[in-house]
């Protein structure tokens, strides 16, 4: 499930910050996986959402939002998730980075419509 500005979780939760560079692989093939991923983690116990984005340079940022670092660990294990990332590895991508937070405190703001 995308998230938005507005339904975020309560703290304390984490974020999953994984920063990718594509490579020139098969977009299809990509495309296929990414959904199937996505899917599949929405199923997980603790998966909270995600967000994500990618330029036109292949560049992108997915953030996915866990309950806690249990169902993290149980996502990055995951036999089905494994493959994935050996695939990753092996063709989808130049490079890679995940980053892993807790987020203790948030704050937000929205204009009022009449502003």
């Amino acid at each position: 499930m995308p998230l938005s500005l507005e339904n975020r979780p309560e703290p304390p939760y984490y974020a999953v910050i994984f920063t990718s560079l594509r490579s020139s692989s098969d977009s299809d093939e990509y495309s296929q996986l990414a959904r199937r991923m996505v899917e599949l983690a929405s199923q997980q116990p603790g998966y909270l959402g995600m967000t994500s984005f990618r330029n036109p340079d292949g560049l992108g940022v997915t953030i996915s939002y866990w309950a806690d670092w249990a169902a993290i660990a149980n996502w990055r294990t995951h036999a089905e998730h494994r493959l994935a990332q050996k695939q990753g590895r092996e063709k989808l991508y130049e490079e890679f980075r995940i980053e892993v937070c807790r987020v203790e405190d948030h704050s937000a703001y929205k204009r009022a419509p009449n502003d």
